[in-house]
């Protein structure tokens, strides 16, 4: 019986050497990349607007809070054009150069009661208020806490001269 001679091969870098784990490491970015865009195509798409909030006259009225159950409620009003509290709102964030429609001036500020509304199958409740304020550029909030049963819903209201404003309703 004969033995074929040996094959002779060009030497092959260590497995566990630098050339393995920069392909283990390429790897592993691939997945993570497949990964993070499998699930952001699998993500529902944001709202238009956040849950809670509505378009009143030259503005937006959101009521944020824990619905269906007792806790603290927020109601926030910006009118359009605002800067946004934290950071740049679109493109810019501060107002507008002078005479533009951007800029909120102290004039413009304007007083509102903001509050809740509360409802569930047999009744709607008047309104609950949180107090009056004054906008600061163009922004007005107030908090207050709300006993709710999980079974009713809850909604935003505003209040400015005889102009009633309400959000839609947020059910727990």
């Amino acid at each position: 019986m004969t033995v074929p001679t040996p094959r002779r091969t060009a030497p092959r870098p260590p497995v566990g050497g630098p050339a393995a784990r920069g392909h283990v490491r390429r790897a592993g970015a691939a997945v993570a990349l497949c990964l993070a865009a499998a699930t952001a195509a699998a993500a529902p798409p944001a709202p238009a607007t956040p849950t809670g909030c509505g378009e009143v006259v030259r503005g937006q009225l959101c009521l944020r809070g824990p619905a269906g159950s007792a806790g603290t409620y927020t109601a926030t009003y910006r009118r359009h054009g605002a800067p946004a509290r934290h950071g740049p709102r679109g493109t810019g964030g501060a107002p507008g150069p002078p005479g533009t429609r951007d800029e909120i001036s102290v004039r413009d500020e304007i007083s509102v009661r903001l509050g809740y509304q509360r409802r569930n199958d047999r009744i709607t409740a008047f309104p609950g208020w949180f107090g009056t304020r004054r906008t600061v550029r163009g922004a007005a909030e107030l908090s207050g806490r709300v006993e709710m049963r999980p079974d009713e819903c809850i909604r935003g209201v505003m209040e400015h001269g005889a102009e009633v404003s309400v959000t839609t309703w947020s059910c727990g």
